[in-house]
């Protein structure tokens, strides 16, 4: 079964200033929501709506256990995507909008 995520959309998502602080954190695993909330100072609908398209496609994982929201980053397949891409070209249009985004 092939995905039919937008890559563009993706790569627009994962370079957002406040998206990647997010992805920055999940870096070391696994958070609980309220965390994320208390850190980013957001709201639970608004951390997952920032996030409902990564997690759609699974780049995010979302569980909820014992009532408790957790996201962990699915860093194989967000890693992959920027190897993937047409290949070495989609990861430097991504590092070129990252740079961009800093600037």
């Amino acid at each position: 079964m092939v995905e039919s995520f937008d890559r563009e959309k993706v790569i627009d998502s994962m370079f957002d200033p406040m998206t990647s602080e997010i992805l920055a954190e999940l870096e070391d695993g696994k958070k609980e929501c309220t965390v994320l909330c208390e850190q980013f100072s957001m709201s639970k609908s608004d951390l997952l709506e920032r996030l409902d398209y990564l997690i759609e496609y699974e780049f995010l994982i979302k569980t909820d256990e014992n009532d408790q929201c957790s996201i962990s980053a699915n860093t194989e397949k967000l890693g992959s995507l920027l190897e993937d891409s047409d290949t070495f070209d989609g990861a430097i249009n991504g590092l070129e909008k990252m740079d961009s985004y800093l600037n």
